[in-house]
């Protein structure tokens, strides 16, 4: 199967590297600009020359799975079977490169959003084929959750197909009715939301506030680390997506959210958020 990934920023390079990775797959791995998409391929073979040195894959093993790797525009992809958009959390920029993929692809080829939190049926409005959600979480290569979202005209034959992609690339596929935020960000993201109202509060301090949810809830990440490395701009995103569908006070962005992004604090990206990691 070919698969093309829309998109080579961070969670484009993961999912491109998850299906490379496995047998009868290979990848057309666009952007905007072909440099933009060879920065993605970069990124893959760091993360292979480290599977490598670990010595949890061969030399040849590594280089088989690059081979399996093109870089290009979206043009490239004109003989894919299935297309993974991995493109900006904007509506607008999902649905034009949905409309112009269909101008230049088999009307076989599958069309799957990594969407976060956007609704699959008004990304696909006016589209030639269904649409289905099929959200990776970050790191893409190593993280096993496949959210599978179904959109209003989805058939239920896409679902199991994606879900039997999923599984076949190692991950556990969960199906889920559209619905702001889906499950997993619906949860997580108000949970960091209020995170940072609490530390806007002067409750307690963000190394104390990590601490606590580690240690009181079993948590393996704290909620300020993990929307550093989610990407505070993501998270908000995620927020006024779900106070717009859902126009309920309880999804409102925190103040202090909205200041971090404003002021380029986006986290592990930038080298700066709730925490530094300049070093």
């Amino acid at each position: 199967m070919i698969v093309g990934v829309i998109g080579a920023g961070t969670m484009g390079s993961g999912i491109a590297q998850a299906f490379a990775m496995t047998d009868g797959y290979e990848v057309r791995l666009c952007d905007i600009k072909e440099e933009y998409a060879e920065g993605g391929k970069a990124k893959i073979q760091k993360n292979i020359d480290f599977l490598v040195g670990k010595e949890k894959i061969t030399a040849d093993k590594g280089a088989e799975i690059m081979s399996k790797i093109t870089t290009g525009l979206n043009n490239i992809c004109a003989d894919c079977d299935l297309i993974i958009e991995v493109a900006l959390e904007k509506l607008e920029i999902k649905q034009n490169i949905f409309k112009e993929l269909s101008a230049m692809v088999s009307k076989d080829c599958i069309f799957a959003s990594n969407t976060s939190s956007l609704s699959i049926t008004k990304i696909g409005e006016g589209l030639d084929r269904p649409l289905i959600g099929m959200h990776f979480f970050n790191p893409a290569d190593r993280m096993k959750l496949v959210e599978v979202i179904k959109a209003e005209n989805t058939p239920q034959d896409m679902v199991d197909k994606i879900k039997a992609i999923a599984v076949e690339i190692g991950k556990t596929p969960v199906e889920v009715k559209e619905a702001p935020g889906f499950v997993v960000n619906r949860i997580l993201i108000p949970m960091i939301n209020e995170a940072i109202g609490v530390l806007d509060a002067g409750t307690a301090s963000a190394e104390d506030i990590d601490i606590a949810m580690q240690l009181g809830a079993s948590h393996p990440m704290g909620p300020l680390h993990l929307g550093d490395l989610i990407g505070l701009d993501i998270c908000l995103a995620i927020m006024e997506v779900l106070y717009t569908e859902t126009k309920d006070e309880k999804y409102a962005p925190q103040p202090l959210l909205k200041k971090m992004v404003a002021d380029g604090k986006l986290g592990r990206k930038t080298g700066e958020g709730f925490f530094n990691y300049a070093k």
